[in-house]
Order: structure tokens, then sequence, then C-alpha cells
């Protein structure tokens, strides 16, 4: 009996062996174990003999970049280091320094503004000052990162600057103390003629919907009775804020977005969690194409329950939900996780319509740009036409296929042939230009040259531009440079607004040359309620497109 159940259990063993060798044959490929056994192997052989010595936590290194790489997926990503840490102050506006906005003019790091309440406008640093040394070393050639890196600090540490002033013979020096500053999504508010309020948010940080609401509140104590949101060139963020963002514009259970993807949590909806607090207040929305992420959600939000009209060109097309996964001290896996969904059902994640579409988008989403195509051909009249049709609550017709569409699609002015001359001729001397700008700009300022933001730029000042460019040495005929004229006219009068008045004074001036814009600010002007603007879209969304 003995000897039969033996002879029972060693044919059971062979049998299970030989039927899990069998089931392993079929599957047509090698098992996770197998899989695991010949990554170590690799591994172990390459630590051994290859040619060059590689560390395994070198060699580990690089296969984890590999597997992320292989997913095809640009936003899946391994954040270490200094990409880490520009996450975070990116996502929380916060980092150690002094609150200066800055930029290489001349080959010299030039303050383009000091932010409110910070170390360097409570030192009395100045826009248009030339930041000469860093702690007694000359700036003379340095990049932007290259400031960052010195000017930044732990908070509480002393930096000391040497500037350059127009007028003032001597340099002047700063013992500053770094502080944590905070860069807010949501600056200062305009207001315009008829009480129509204007106000841009950029990027969807931590702090994005508190800054709004502040924001609204404050114009609304200046009489602002319908509002521009700006959204154009916001490459998005957090997608909480986004949602906390668009809740402000809606009621109780209207839904905000919806997150589709295939682990456990990660299929859901947002809803509006409470009662808006500005009903009857008009709104526009401006966007481009370089809206995206966050920003589309806020965009598609509000057009899909009829609570704002949105004007420009159609947007970036990112609807991919990223989840930031800490990993250990300054290590984290970036991971796209689900795809988002605006109320009607719309997928926001673009769509490449041929090949050549299709190799932009890959370019741009390589390296996380959402700068605006050019020449976009998802965006042109018959492309748009040829989208999936859905409504809106009010049963309004919005287009699907990627991005959000706008309700009154509003295109940039193109470069007429004498500018796109002007423009290839000035080719790698383009920073000497914006250099001999810059300093003209100065030049006023020290003279007291302008006296009210809406100069007129004259022939006169626009010929100090070529001088200027002549004596840099830069080579170009004065008929090319006549046929960019209204391109100098302009740029030069936004450079000299910044310097002389302000950010505001020379956003007020963009404001008036952008036809987008411009249209948000006639739709408001005229409307008296919400359901008034959307009336006023739609009679004007019936006319051909603005190009």
């Amino acid at each position: 009996m003995r000897q039969r159940w033996s002879v029972i259990a060693l044919v059971s063993v062979i049998s299970f062996l030989s039927g899990g060798w069998l089931l392993q044959q079929g599957t047509g490929g090698p098992n996770v174990y197998q899989q695991a056994r010949l990554f170590d192997d690799v591994l172990g052989h390459v630590s051994a003999y290859y040619v060059d010595s590689l560390g395994e936590t070198d060699l580990y290194q690089k296969a984890t970049t590999g597997m992320l790489e292989e997913l095809k997926d640009p936003y899946s990503v391994l954040l270490t280091g200094d990409d880490y840490k520009a996450l975070t102050e990116q996502t929380s506006g916060n980092y150690a320094g002094l609150g200066i906005q800055i930029d290489v003019r001349d080959g010299w790091i030039t303050v383009v503004a000091p932010l409110p309440e910070t170390p360097a406008e409570r030192a009395g640093v100045q826009t248009g000052d030339q930041i000469i040394e860093v702690d007694g070393k000359s700036t003379e050639g340095w990049k932007n990162d290259e400031a960052v890196k010195s000017l930044r600090g732990e908070s509480g540490s002393k930096v000391t600057i040497t500037v350059r002033r127009s007028g003032i013979p001597d340099p002047i020096k700063f013992t500053l103390t770094r502080a944590q500053i905070h860069i807010r999504s949501v600056p200062p508010g305009t207001m315009f003629d008829a009480g129509v309020g204007y106000i841009s948010l950029n990027p969807v940080s931590e702090t994005s919907a508190a800054e709004l609401k502040q924001e609204i509140i404050a114009l609304k104590g200046k009489g602002m009775k319908s509002l521009v949101l700006d959204l154009r060139l916001n490459p998005g963020g957090l997608l909480d804020q986004g949602v906390e963002v668009a809740d402000l514009f809606l009621d109780t259970k209207q839904e905000i977005v919806a997150t589709r993807g295939r682990a456990r949590g990660s299929t859901k909806q947002f809803y509006d969690d409470q009662k808006q607090t500005w009903p009857d207040l008009p709104i526009v929305v401006l966007v481009n194409d370089g809206t995206a992420s966050a920003a589309e959600i806020i965009a598609g939000a509000l057009q899909d329950h009829d609570r704002a009209v949105v004007i420009g060109t159609p947007t970036f097309g990112k609807g991919l939900v990223q989840t930031l996964f800490p990993l250990g001290e300054g290590v984290a896996l970036k991971l796209t996780t689900a795809r988002w969904y605006t109320p009607s059902g719309r997928t926001i994640q673009r769509v490449a319509h041929d090949e050549m579409d299709q190799a932009e988008q890959a370019a741009a989403e390589a390296t996380s740009d959402t700068t605006p195509r050019e020449n976009d051909p998802a965006a042109t009249d018959s492309a748009i036409r040829s989208r999936p049709v859905y409504h809106t609550d009010a049963g309004r017709v919005v287009r699907g296929g990627g991005g959000i569409v706008p309700d009154i699609v509003v295109r940039a002015d193109t470069l007429t042939e004498g500018e796109r001359e002007f423009a290839k001729e000035l080719g790698t001397d383009l920073p000497l230009y914006r250099d001999v700008l810059t300093n003209l700009a100065l030049e006023y300022k020290t003279k007291h040259a302008v006296s009210s933001e809406r100069f007129t730029v004259t022939p006169e000042m626009r010929q100090q531009v070529y001088e200027g460019l002549t004596a840099k040495g830069v080579k170009m005929k004065a008929d090319v440079f006549a046929g960019g004229g209204r391109l100098v006219d302009d740029q030069l009068g936004y450079e000299i607004a910044r310097y002389v008045f302000g950010r505001p004074a020379e956003f007020r001036r963009r404001a008036a040359d952008q036809r987008d814009m411009q249209t948000a600010l006639q739709l408001l002007r005229r409307a008296q309620s919400p359901k008034d603007l959307l009336g006023l879209a739609m009679a004007t969304h019936n006319a051909p497109s603005r190009n």
C-alpha cells in the first residue's frame, strides 16, 4: 500500500512539473521569473565584462531610465536633483532668494522687475538695474540659469549684489538677506473701461484658487462688472487646483472634470461642492495653443456649463493625469495614471490628424513644450469643422477631438512678407536687437523723454534702433529694416513702456494690439449678464473666424 501511494505521488509530481513546463511553453514567451533572472544575468555580465567600468548603481539608474523611456510617454519620468526641485518650486510657487525677475541684456544680468514685498524691492532694486557683480564676482557674460543659482540660496543667508543704474555714475551695492519668496500665479489685475476687469492665471499652482478669489474681490471693489480670465500660455499644473478654480464659477453638484484610468481609484468624477459667489459676472476666458493641462480643465468646464465664453485658438490638448509618487529624499516618480474628460464627455488629449501633426506633437511633448505651434494644422477652420460634435448644458455646439476649441476663434495677425524678411535677416543677431531695444528704453527713462504710456513711436525713434544695430555690427539693408517697421515700432513701444512706466503699462500697450483681447473687451462692454454674453457670442460664432 505504501509503495502504491509512493508511485502515485511520484506520477503526480512529474505530471505537475511537466504540465507546468507545457503550460509555460504554451504562453509563447518567458514568464516574469525568467525575465527577472535574465535581467539579473545581463546586469551581472555588463558589470563584470563591459569594456568600460560601470558601477551597479549606475546600471540600475540606466535601467530605470530606459524602462520609463520605453513607455513612449514624455510625462512619465523619474525626478531627481534639480528636476525634482524645479517641479516643487513650480507647483508651490515658493523658493528662497531675493525676488527679482531678470533677463540677459547686452551681456549683463538686467532687472526686469523686483517682485512686490521681497528683499529686492525693500532694498530699492529697480527695473533696468544691471547686476554687474554677485558677491564680488563679475556677472558679465552670465546666462540666466547661472544668475538664478547665484542669487538663490538658503533662506536667511546673505548675498551682496552690485548694480549699475542708468543716470548714476557710481555702482550701487546692496547686501540682501535671502527669504522665502512666493511667486503668485495670479498677479494684480487690471481695470479697463466699462467696468471690464482683467486677471491672468499662470500656472495652476498650490494657491491659485485662493489668489484668484482674492483678486476678483479686489477688482469688484474697484467697480468690476465683467471679467477677462486669461489662460493663454498657461501650461497647467495641479489637478486639484484646476478643480478649485472652476469651482469658483460653477454651482453645487455641477461636474468639473472626469478622470479615467486603469489603476484603482484613478477613475473618478470631480464635482463643484459650493455655490458660486458671482453668478451674475459675465466671463470671457482667453486661450491659445499654449494653454494646456489643468488650464484646459478650467476652460472646458466653464464652456460646457455655459458659464463663460472662450475666445482664442484651440488649446494644446494635454489630457493626461500625472501622479507623483515620492520614492525617497529628493526623488519622485511622475507617472501618467489617467486621462481626463470635460463634463460634456470631450477628451482633452490631442489627437494627431496626420503624420506631420503627429511628429510636431511628439516633439513638443518630448520636451514638455506647450509654447504655441505655428501654422497648427488642427486649428484651421476646415479641421475644426471636421471634429466630433458635443453639446453644452444649454445645447450649444462645442467641438471635441482634443484640446478646447474656443467659442470664437480669433487668430493673431500674421507677419507680412517684409516682416518675415526682417525677422529672417536678424537671425542669430536677435539678442543684439533685444539689447538695442532695452538700451534705448533705459535711455528714455533716464532722460524722461516720454511722459505718457500712450506715447507714439516716431520714425526718429525707429531710426535709433537701426543705428543701434549698425553700431553693434549687425549688417542689414535699410529697405529690409523698413519692411519690419511695424514690428520694430510695437516692440520698442513695449520695451519703453516696461522700463519707464512698469509692467502694467507694458501689458496695457500689448493688449491694445491683441485681437483676441480686443474681441473680449468688445463683447464684455456690451454684455449685461452671462446670458447676454452667450447670446452675443453665438451671433459672433456664426461669422467667419478672424485671421
